[in-house]
């Protein structure tokens, strides 16, 4: 599936967004870890590592993702897919502008993403997988938008860059965002079973894992984080996962105190690991160059 937006000029190449300037964008690759086989841990590489591949999504279908896409000597993003049944990498944009952060809607039925448009603001889009259906901006005036995670009740948590970083909430209906946090970073989840969003942030110069909880407007510290980790992700309701250089490791929400290694993924990615999504006995994770 392509996307094509003729009508947006194409986005200078020193346009800032939250993981590096568009014109140096670390080389990264994508790879695909499956869990318990019949022959133990397999992993294989759903990309190369000579542009920058980020922002992994695994579903039941594949795996979307954000890829740097080079022309002329500039360089962009774009949103693209690693197909589990062909095995092959699509592109599920392509346009004239740099999209990334892809993000499955409420309803399942497309995807929402950040979009760097033409005059350089990044704004939230969505774009439907049916085709007969166009892309379009979920809010036309909330920015800039660094990275988002949709909430059960049409809601949603966004990073909004600015000095400092902040976490805001808001219901699409009401497109009237809080400010929930400051000094935030990159990775937002919703831990649906709980009914909160958690995020990381800096306090007194220390990394947290915090959640918050829309119903009482409340956030509360969860436990304290490595201070080399931005990334995280949940392998089960109680189960946070994040990587220190190649290693994977688990903290359960309800005993932080114990730190356990999960993953030794040394043999794969010699340098370290930082974006991870985890669905059904599969981790998707980014080794950087």
């Amino acid at each position: 599936m392509k996307l094509t937006l003729p009508w947006l000029s194409f986005v200078a190449t020193l346009v800032v967004t939250p993981n590096s300037v568009l014109a140096a964008m670390p080389k990264s690759e994508i790879l695909l870890a499956k869990l318990n086989t019949e022959y133990g841990l397999q992993v294989s590489r759903i990309t190369n590592n000579d542009v920058y591949n980020n922002q992994p999504l695994l579903t039941k279908d594949g795996i979307y993702f954000t890829q740097e896409v080079q022309s002329e000597g500039q360089s962009q993003t774009e949103l693209a897919f690693y197909d589990f049944t062909n095995k092959q990498v699509t592109n599920f944009t392509n346009t004239a502008v740099s999209e990334y952060s892809p993000t499955l809607t409420p309803n399942g039925k497309g995807l929402s993403a950040i979009v760097v448009e033409a005059d350089g603001k990044q704004k939230l889009w969505q774009y439907p997988f049916d085709d007969n259906v166009k892309p379009s901006r979920i809010f036309e005036w909330i920015e800039p938008v660094g990275y988002h995670v949709w909430g059960a009740k049409d809601d949603m948590v966004m990073f909004i860059l600015g000095e400092p970083h902040t976490l805001q909430y808001t219901q699409v209906a009401a497109a009237k965002p809080i400010v929930v946090a400051e000094n935030i970073g990159r990775t937002l989840t919703f831990n649906p079973a709980l009914a909160v969003y958690t995020f990381s942030y800096s306090k007194a110069q220390q990394h947290w894992l915090a959640s918050y909880d829309p119903q009482e407007n409340t956030v509360t510290d969860l436990f304290r984080l490595p201070q080399t980790v931005q990334d995280y992700a949940f392998k089960d309701t109680n189960t946070v996962i994040y990587a220190v250089d190649n290693r994977v490791y688990q903290r359960q929400l309800n005993n932080p105190e114990q730190v356990s290694l999960w993953l030794d993924l040394t043999p794969f990615c010699d340098s370290h690991i930082t974006r991870m999504s985890y669905l059904n006995e599969q981790l998707a994770f980014v080794c950087v160059k």
